[in-house]
């Protein structure tokens, strides 16, 4: 079911997740991650699987493991995420899509640290809207609710009013239980995901018309 199975409703805001949903970080977060759980005796290839979209410092926590602090790993893996840009690039059609929004009607809402988020945007070259919500904006991250209604709330908007863009499970259940409409997006999938919401693989196909209100609504790109 293609994103524009909403074009006969309108939004008051889009809120984009980042990793995987507008840009592609799969290369250097599975280089970090990776080398993380090497170093911690864990099987790399469950480990890699369950920390899509979820704070690293959430992600370490959930782990339960003896004489490892969250927040210092935490911490470790941020460094190595920011002296690792390699392989960062903009999903299809996302610098276009993003920059056709007006500025008051769209953020991104991010499980990852504001430091981080700044310099893959950078390196995705993508527009950094005046909304950015961050890991460190909320007490709890996906799969909460959290971040989503934080992001509404700064753009003015109900939630039940915005449409979330994710591709990772955390962040679709977040975005389920926030009461927003959610629009899947597959660029990074390595498996077909089975879902009931809409999914595009990337933004080429897709526009955003502004309403005389300002509202947004879906339609087909032209051939």
């Amino acid at each position: 079911m293609p994103a524009h199975a909403y074009r006969d409703r309108s939004f008051g805001a889009f809120l984009f997740d980042m990793d995987g949903t507008v840009l592609s970080s799969i290369a250097v977060t599975e280089r970090v991650y990776g080398a993380w759980a090497i170093r911690h005796g864990l099987d790399v290839a469950s480990f890699l699987a369950g920390i899509h979209g979820i704070r690293a410092v959430d992600t370490v926590r959930r782990l339960n493991l003896p004489g490892v602090d969250p927040e210092t790993e935490a911490a470790a893996l941020l460094a190595a995420e920011c002296a690792d840009l390699g392989g960062i690039e903009a999903i299809a059609g996302a610098r276009a899509f993003l920059s056709s929004l007006p500025s008051e009607r769209w953020a991104i809402v991010t499980s990852a640290p504001r430091e981080l988020a700044l310099l893959r945007l950078a390196a995705g070259g993508l527009p950094v809207p005046p909304v950015l919500v961050t890991a460190e904006d909320v007490a709890h991250g996906k799969p909460a609710p959290d971040c989503f209604l934080e992001g509404a709330r700064r753009l003015g908007q109900r939630i039940e009013d915005c449409a979330v863009f994710e591709d990772a499970p955390a962040g679709i259940r977040a975005a389920e239980a926030s009461g927003a409409a959610v629009v899947v997006i597959t660029a990074t999938h390595a498996h077909p995901m089975t879902t009931p919401h809409p999914a595009i693989a990337g933004y080429a196909a897709l526009r955003a018309s502004p309403m005389p209100d300002g509202r947004l609504r879906f339609t087909a790109a032209a051939a």
